[in-house]
């Protein structure tokens, strides 16, 4: 079966499922393997919730005009394409030799969002730290980041098509 013949609805679904099914890996790795998430490891995780909730509404609206895919698909390519951007971050500071690396917060992102205005948090976020540095999970050569920008990429694909398909 030609997956590119597969109705808005299907993709959607299969993206929000996908969606899903990362943020429960994710999960997993944090509760029963003791990897804690690290501050751009958060901002993932939010981007995919972001993006798999716009996939969960676009499979159950499931939009017969072109105007309301296109809707869709722009809000999937927004998720999709924020995510990328802090994974695409999170790959760079892990490439990044030691001596380079910033030096790891002092404050934690819940003392953060706690006591600083929402701006200063990201500001402070994206300007990275040691602890996002730190490559603690790999599969076939590849860090978490690198990963999940894989996954946005190929996510954002899939809205695209969708949003693009006849019919």
């Amino acid at each position: 079966m030609n997956p590119l013949a597969w109705s808005f609805r299907t993709l959607f679904g299969l993206g929000a499922l996908a969606c899903a099914g990362l943020l429960a890996f994710a999960l997993y790795l944090q509760y029963w393997h003791y990897l804690d998430p690290c501050p751009l490891c958060i901002f993932q995780r939010i981007a995919f919730i972001a993006l798999g909730l716009v996939f969960l509404v676009g499979a159950l609206h499931g939009p017969r005009g072109r105007v309301g895919r296109s809707v869709y698909g722009a809000l999937a390519l927004l998720a999709a394409g924020g995510g990328a951007a802090v994974a695409a971050r999170h790959v760079w500071l892990q490439s990044l030799p030691p001596d380079e690396v910033p030096a790891c917060s002092s404050m934690g992102l819940d003392y953060m969002v706690g006591t600083l205005p929402l701006g200063e948090v990201v500001r402070r976020v994206f300007s990275g730290s040691g602890e996002c540095a730190v490559i603690d999970w790999s599969f076939l050569g590849l860090s978490m980041p690198a990963w999940t920008l894989l996954w946005f990429v190929a996510l954002a694909a899939v809205a695209l098509a969708a949003a693009l398909r006849r019919g």
